[in-house]
């Protein structure tokens, strides 16, 4: 194959071999007679010796047509007017080279000598014929290769006019060569990056661009200059959708990792099931129950409530307690900025706005698919985001920011809130279509100041936790402690009760916690408590402080004699019955002597 090509790049490949040799005795009428019947341009005058052949001369049509202009007779010899000084080459010169002595010398043929012997003659229209052969095949091979290419190419002339578009180009655009090759770039696409460079002759390279729905494409479009002279642009659009896509993916599931990285790191410091909601009020109690049965229903509920009564932690255990198999995913309304709720709640396909990730960003409802969304201080939103979130609650549709088609979303929807949604109703600060949508089933929890008796218990659990965390054993507390902890009105409810036992932890530098090792508002607030029945939630109570002091006391050391009984004394079956751990429950009954 390469001797072939070699071949045609010299002159052994192109040469005619058709080449009329005469003696110089010849006359010159016979030459023309053979010229005209063998349909050669020229005559050679050779004397032969032996092997060895001798170029005398060499007479064109247009030499005989001079001579017979000038009255020369055509009897006479060959060698009265054969052209004695003949330029001659080999057959190893290559073409280019033979052009140039055509051009230089202002000849139109050139005898080819194989050592000692003619063996072929070269005129300009072999060597222009050859010319446009290699061009054609050159052309073929070239078109193969810019047809198999990943890229999309284009070129234009100087005045904009198409003169390649390759297979990829008809792909991409579904625009047939046919249809749009020798006419106008500008007509097809008016936005054109090779628009841009004609004007200014300046490239441009690896530019981010999505010239249809999902299909991104890096243009770079490159001005085509030779020896100095501007021709036209090339263009190429190198395809990385499915780049994009897995680039997509990818990003959607490193954010679906960090979520569950986060939710395993909060799994693992305490249960998110029904179980490991610690209460024995029976309001509480009756929460949870309502919670157990809403759980495996696909209903949307609202949970109401101070802030720090547990609202997360009941959201958490109805997703659990569900069938649903995507992830639970909790979003604080209230720190969404305005301007990016479209683009955190819906997400955003890649370079819609300025400042947006290239790759795109998945939205909450789309990573809360087959999942649950906890809305978390919904009464936050504004009246134009909480139009937005009805639509996409009615419709079960999703529309990225940029994006062309929506997508659609299977997502169940916990709120939550401490504010009194149906006076915001009534005021038009909250739409009345999204709160009956939202509150299908309201569960109200109590503050913690309603639900004293277990405060101990919340306490204990707290306190084994934090022993856990920061590798402390489980110190001795004292009664005053409790004393404290239950005349405390608890303005932060649970979340301000789990703060206080971290805090004493921390300050406490022995193994017992007293007065002194809590929080200086608490211990202040002991210093000014009023008196039991002058507190306004014992306001017309019989009780005293001191009453329910030991009718907790009471109650816990007939729960845990009525447990230990039933199990046979087995204080790990005791421990799990109660649903306290067992260090609590080693203490409680040293502590009350059981």
């Amino acid at each position: 194959m390469l001797e072939v090509q070699f071949s045609r790049y010299t002159v052994q490949g192109v040469m005619s071999d058709n080449v009329l040799k005469l003696e110089p005795s010849e006359k010159l009428s016979f030459a023309v007679e053979l010229m005209l019947r063998e349909n050669i341009p020229e005559v050679l005058v050779v004397r032969s010796l032996k092997e060895e052949e001798h170029l005398l001369g060499i007479l064109t049509f247009r030499d005989i047509s001079e001579l017979i202009k000038l009255g020369k007779s055509l009897e006479a010899p060959l060698s009265q007017f054969a052209l004695k000084k003949v330029i001659t080459g080999t057959e190893e010169m290559l073409l280019s080279e033979v052009r140039q002595i055509l051009i230089e010398r202002k000849i139109g043929c050139l005898p080819i000598f194989n050592g000692s012997r003619i063996t072929g003659i070269i005129r300009s229209e072999n060597l222009r014929d050859s010319y446009y052969r290699f061009l054609e095949i050159i052309n073929k091979q070239y078109m193969a290769v810019i047809h198999q290419m990943h890229e999309a190419v284009t070129v234009t002339d100087r005045d904009g006019n198409v003169l390649l578009w390759n297979k990829n180009a008809e792909r991409i655009y579904n625009l047939k060569p046919s249809e749009i090759l020798y006419k106008k770039l500008e007509d097809f696409f008016p936005n054109a990056l090779s628009l841009s460079v004609m004007k200014t002759g300046i490239p441009i390279e690896n530019v981010y661009h999505a010239p249809k729905p999902n299909y991104y494409v890096i243009v770079s479009a490159l001005p085509i200059v030779v020896d100095g002279e501007y021709l036209g642009v090339v263009a190429t659009e190198r395809d990385v959708t499915e780049y994009n896509q897995l680039t997509n993916e990818l990003v959607n599931a490193n954010v679906e990792i960090d979520l569950l990285k986060k939710e395993v790191e909060k799994m693992s410091k305490g249960s998110f099931t029904f179980n490991g909601i610690l209460g024995n009020n029976p309001v509480i109690q009756n929460r949870i129950e309502l919670a157990t049965h809403v759980a495996a229903t696909d209903t949307n509920v609202m949970l109401t409530g101070e802030s720090g009564t547990g609202k997360e932690v009941f959201a958490r255990a109805i997703h659990e307690g569900s069938r649903r198999a995507g992830l639970f995913v909790p979003v604080n309304c209230s720190a969404v900025p305005a301007a990016l709720f479209e683009s955190e709640f819906f997400g955003y396909v890649g370079g819609s706005f300025t400042g947006a990730l290239k790759t795109g960003k998945i939205g909450f409802f789309e990573l809360a698919h087959e999942g649950t969304l906890f809305l978390d201080e919904i009464g936050d939103l504004t009246l134009e985001h909480q139009a937005k979130l009805l639509r996409v609650l009615q419709d079960g549709m999703v529309s990225k920011v940029g994006a062309e088609r929506r997508i659609p979303v299977d997502v169940r929807v916990i709120c939550a809130t401490n504010k009194n949604l149906l006076e915001m109703v009534k005021a038009g600060s909250f739409r009345e279509d999204l709160f009956y949508r939202l509150n299908v089933v309201e569960i109200s929890l109590p503050p913690l100041r309603e639900r004293r008796e277990d405060i101990a218990l919340l306490f204990n659990r707290f306190l084994e936790e934090g022993c856990k965390k920061n590798h402390r054993k489980m110190p001795h507390i004292d009664n005053a402690v409790f004393n404290v902890l239950l005349r405390y009105n608890w303005p932060g409810n649970i979340r301000e009760l789990r703060n206080v036992v971290e805090y004493m932890l921390v300050v406490g530098r022995s193994d017992q916690l007293t007065i002194e090792t809590m929080p200086p508002n608490l211990a202040k607030s002991e210093k000014s408590a009023p008196c039991p029945d002058e507190r306004p939630e014992f306001k017309n109570e019989a009780e005293t402080l001191a009453e329910i002091d030991k009718t907790i006391r009471d109650k816990e050391v007939e729960m845990i004699s009525k447990a230990l009984t039933t199990h046979n004394g087995n204080k790990k079956k005791a421990a799990e019955a109660l649903n306290i751990p067992r260090s609590t429950l080693y203490y409680k009954i040293n502590h009350y002597g059981i």
